[in-house]
Parts: structure tokens; sequence; C-alpha cells
């Protein structure tokens, strides 16, 4: 029996939905903004940031996209996000990834205000994730994967986990988070040895490793869940890094691609926006660092 679908698209169809609801029902004559800091000219990035302003504007939220050359000088951007973390009217800041080689991504993204970090990238933030520490915005791809997981029904705790990809956008974080919800958690990467024996123990298998179709279906222990973070093109077409034909006729649940944890990242962004916003109401001076400070 094939596996079931995991739809993402209707998922986070009905996560946009609600925000929509909660955007337009909250006792507030503001709207929640969030800054795109683009760098450079990546026709990829281009295109993210393009879907970001479609379902912001979709949900009631505004979007400002600040467009930069990528010989911008570092200080310089830094600058720019001093001007954003100052803005009252913004709630949410994002810094648009990659950034070119010669600007130190960890610099810039820690420059963010955490409150306003709703990528979930500063330090701040991700040590807040460590410690399981709600006050802190979890990043948005691994958030959505939580919830497509979440969508299955299927307890997770006790549940052994293998992340194959090790980036601190999805591997590192995804893996804090599982390891937060009672999974027992196995991190592999490009140097891990006996790779395929290690992800056949898995229960679940988050594929976060940019390599077409690496994963076989027999790799695959049978009755898993696949969650499949890859986006490659192949003669075209897009696919992950699950050879979806194949282990979806081995596993019990299976993202797409496209489809699946994609349209979730944007959303997860979206509901982290709100969420400061919301915070900030009450906050406006607020950078969360003082000492009685209620906003989280």
């Amino acid at each position: 029996m094939s596996a079931i679908i995991i739809d993402g698209k209707q998922t986070a169809a009905n996560y946009r939905n609600e925000l929509k609801d909660k955007i337009s029902n909250y006792n507030s004559q503001e709207v929640p903004v969030l800054a795109v800091v683009s760098v450079g000219d990546d026709p990829a990035s281009k295109v993210y940031v393009r879907t970001k302003q479609k379902f912001a504007q979709e949900v009631g939220m505004g979007c400002e996209v600040i467009e930069l050359a990528d010989s911008i000088g570092e200080n310089a951007l830094l600058e720019i996000i001093d001007e954003l973390n100052d803005n009252h009217h913004i709630n949410g800041i994002i810094v648009q990834l990659p950034l070119p080689k010669h600007i130190n991504t960890l610099k810039v993204l820690s420059h963010i205000n955490p409150s306003k970090d709703v990528d979930g990238f500063t330090p701040y933030n991700t040590g807040l994730l460590s410690y399981n520490d709600p006050r802190g915005f979890i990043s948005a791809t691994p958030k959505g994967i939580l919830e497509l997981l979440k969508s299955t029904a299927v307890d997770l705790k006790g549940k052994h986990a293998v992340v194959i990809g090790r980036s601190n956008i999805v591997g590192k974080p995804i893996a804090m988070l599982l390891l937060n919800q009672d999974c027992t958690v196995t991190v592999t990467h490009s140097k891990t040895e006996n790779l395929e024996t290690i992800v056949k123990t898995a229960d679940i298998v988050i594929a976060a490793c940019g390599r077409a179709k690496m994963v076989k279906a027999s790799w695959i222990k049978e009755g898993a869940i696949i969650i499949d973070v890859g986006i490659n093109r192949v003669d075209g077409k897009l696919c992950g890094d699950v050879d979806f034909d194949e282990v979806k006729e081995k596993a019990s649940f299976i993202t797409p691609v496209p489809g699946g944890v994609g349209p979730m990242t944007v959303a997860m962004l979206l509901s982290n926006t709100f969420e400061a916003f919301c915070k900030q109401q009450d906050h406006h001076d607020c950078h969360c660092h003082h000492k009685n400070c209620k906003c989280h």
C-alpha cells in the first residue's frame, strides 16, 4: 500500500486562513509588517521573496522588501538592519539567504533584534530553542516540519528520527525541535559512514541534504514517516532528496516536492510575524532584554 501523502500546500492554506481571521479580528488599527532584506539578484531568492509578498498580502499583513545590490558593504547592511530594528512599524525582519561571500552571514543575522527575528536564526533564539524555552521564535522550516509531523496524528515520543543534513537553517534546529518532542535523534551528514544503514533504523526521516533522489526505498524501514526538505531541479523538473516514486511504496507518510515542506515554511514565517506583532503592541520600546519584560 502506498504512503499517505502529507499535503503541505493544503495544510499551509489552512494556517493562512486562520491567520487571516486572527489579523482581521485583532483589536488594533495597525497590521503586522514583515521586512524582507534581499541582497543581490539570485533568481531563486527573488522567487522566494515574491512568494512571501503574495501570501503576506493574502492574510492582511504588510511586507516591505528592501532590495540591495550585491556590492553593498557589510557595515552599510548592518546600518539598514539597525533602522529596521528601531522602526516600531516593522514587526518582523528577515534577511534572505544566501548573502554575498564578502558579508559575514552570522554577524548580520546576529544583528537583528531577537524580538523581530521571525526567521529564528539569531543565536539568542536558537539558544532558547536548545533550552526548549517557548519565548523564542522557531525557524520557519523546522516549525513547519513539526506541524506536518503532527498532522499525521502519530505519537512522536520515543520515535527514532534520523536527520540527513546539519545546516543551521534546517538540520540542527529540527534536531533540537524533535529532541524537545521526546524523539531519539540521530544527525547525519556528508561525512557520515554507513549512512544507509543508519537511515534504515529510522521511524522518521528528515531529508535535508541537497542531493536529488539520494534516499532510495532500500534505505527505508517499512512504515517510516518521510519528510523531504530538498528542492532540486533535474531535467527541468523539481524533485526532493528522496526518490518519491520508490519510497512512497514503503513509507506510511511522505511529503511531496513540490507541495510539501515549502508552503509550510512561508506559513510559519507569517505566523511568527503575527506573534511578534502581538508581543510588540504592548511593548513598543522593548528589545526583550529588560529584566521585568513580559513581552514573551
